[in-house]
């Protein structure tokens, strides 16, 4: 029996000007992934893909735990994206071939008159086919624990960003290349009026 579980979560981050605008900073794919996650938990695959080992997950008494690889990318109007290329569940065989996720997510900078703040929002969604017993679950009991679960997960996500995203940014800014190598008006932003 699949079952989808499905989770969103919305962040808001105002920004402090600096010299150096946060979308340059955001332009580092790596910097933006351990602001996310622990760095302890991650491995760089290719210059957009990183591999991500998930704390082990308890699920009733099912305990998985997930490494996702996700491509991060930022576009031309410096809007941030990430998006799951592939999943797999370590020490259970059967759980990982009857398992999918599906990550989705964006981070855009606005400038609304003099102000800069982040928006952002995530989108995650998991299908899996349970074994015996959990498929003798109550349906909707099986749905209300496992959406739970997911908004705990991407809760933890939208914790760390919005402690370690700005601390990340203010460490950046005292980086000597940080200097007079990025032209303040380099990377547009959207504005709002």
């Amino acid at each position: 029996m699949a079952t989808k579980f499905t989770a969103s979560q919305s962040v808001e981050i105002g920004v402090p000007e600096q010299p150096v605008p946060i979308q340059h900073y955001l332009r580092q794919p790596r910097r933006l992934v351990n602001a996310l996650v622990d760095p302890t938990r991650i491995q760089q695959i290719s210059e957009e893909v990183f591999r991500l080992r998930m704390r082990p997950l308890t699920f009733m008494s099912l305990s998985v735990q997930p490494t996702v690889d996700m491509r991060v990318w930022a576009e031309s109007n410096g809007t941030i994206r990430v998006q799951s290329v592939a999943c797999e569940i370590l020490g259970f065989e059967y759980i990982n071939q009857r398992f999918s996720l599906s990550l989705q997510g964006f981070l855009v900078p606005e400038q609304i008159k003099e102000s800069t703040r982040l928006i952002g929002r995530a989108d995650l969604q998991v299908e899996v086919d349970f074994p015996p017993p959990f498929c003798f679950t109550p349906k909707p009991i099986l749905e209300t624990t496992g959406n739970s679960l997911l908004k705990s997960v991407l809760l933890t996500v939208k914790q760390r960003l919005l402690h370690q995203l700005l601390a990340d940014y203010s460490n950046w800014l005292k980086l000597p290349e940080q200097n007079l190598s990025i032209l303040p008006n380099e990377l547009p932003i959207l504005n709002i009026e």
